[in-house]
């Protein structure tokens, strides 16, 4: 074998040594950057997870009716939608609050802040002008004038029959804070429906 063949063949082994070690680089390259992506698609998909908690959590939520104090409007077992950023405080409003036990409670804006409240003969006045209340069931009992006062609202449960529905009319209950109130009832989910409002 003469020297050009020796060292071209020498060179062809060098070369193909050298194809194998950079083959093998680009396997552990493409390993390595396989592994990034795969972490980096759970770190996305934690944090869509994380988005759509903080979602429910704070801006929208589900609440399920215990009870008939909001009957005839809301019965016991309905699903409902509730918006917990986007809303202003109305009368007849439908809202959530957190009582001071911890618990969810749905009950009916009647009195705004710095108004006054008195029921007469099973109807409501606010400051002194009766209110029609078509949604409502029963007859409550009469509430001598109540002042509501700076940041807190009157609310009544629209089952009116005595003792049906613990609301503002009870002076364990009284009127409730601002920062009591979670979010606006916007949709019973189940049944379909809107929520009376007049």
């Amino acid at each position: 074998m003469s020297r050009n063949t020796k060292e071209s063949v020498s060179v062809s082994e060098v070369e193909e040594e050298l194809e194998e070690e950079g083959s093998g680089k680009s396997k552990k390259a493409n390993q390595q950057q396989g592994k990034k992506s795969s972490v980096m698609s759970w770190v996305i998909f934690g944090l869509i997870l994380l988005s759509v908690f903080l979602l429910f959590r704070n801006i929208i939520g589900f609440t399920v009716i215990a009870g008939n104090s909001m009957n005839p409007t809301l019965e016991e077992n309905d699903v409902l939608l509730m918006s917990g950023f986007f809303y202003d405080i109305e009368r007849n409003d439908v809202i959530v609050y957190r009582d001071e036990n911890g618990f969810d409670v749905i009950k009916r804006v009647i009195g705004m802040p710095n108004e006054t409240i008195e029921i007469r003969d099973g109807i409501v006045f606010v400051n002194g002008i009766p209110m029609d209340e078509s949604f409502v069931m029963g007859t409550p009992n009469d509430l001598e004038v109540t002042e509501v006062s700076e940041n807190t609202y009157f609310l009544i449960g629209d089952n009116r029959q005595p003792g049906a529905s613990l609301d503002s009319r009870d002076s364990e209950v009284g009127t409730i804070a601002e920062e009591q109130i979670k979010g606006e009832i916007v949709l019973s989910v189940f049944p379909l429906g809107g929520i009376k409002a007049e």
